[in-house]
């Protein structure tokens, strides 16, 4: 698992801080949402983390939308599992 202030400094590290053009989200299954996004846009530059915990995952996702303005929305279920923060 990864620390929530590792994965803000990898997705400022791997956007370049270009936020606006990639998009955000947060999932249970990794697999199943990348396969999802393959049918809407490019997963070329997919790139996923565990965090922590649930509340991490959904403060990553959080700041990065608000703050950041990185593509993504913020609604949605969460569970405990939903550990996985991706950015395509």
């Amino acid at each position: 698992m990864t620390s929530k202030a590792t994965i803000i400094s990898e997705i400022d590290a791997k956007t370049n801080h270009n936020y606006s053009i990639y998009r955000i989200g947060i999932t249970d299954n990794p697999k199943e949402r990348q396969e999802y996004w393959a049918t809407q846009e490019t997963t070329k530059y997919w790139k996923q983390w565990q965090a922590d915990s649930s509340t991490d995952a959904k403060a990553v996702e959080t700041y990065f939308i608000n703050e950041k303005k990185m593509k993504g929305g913020t609604g949605g279920i969460i569970t405990a599992q939903t550990k996985w923060v991706y950015v395509l």
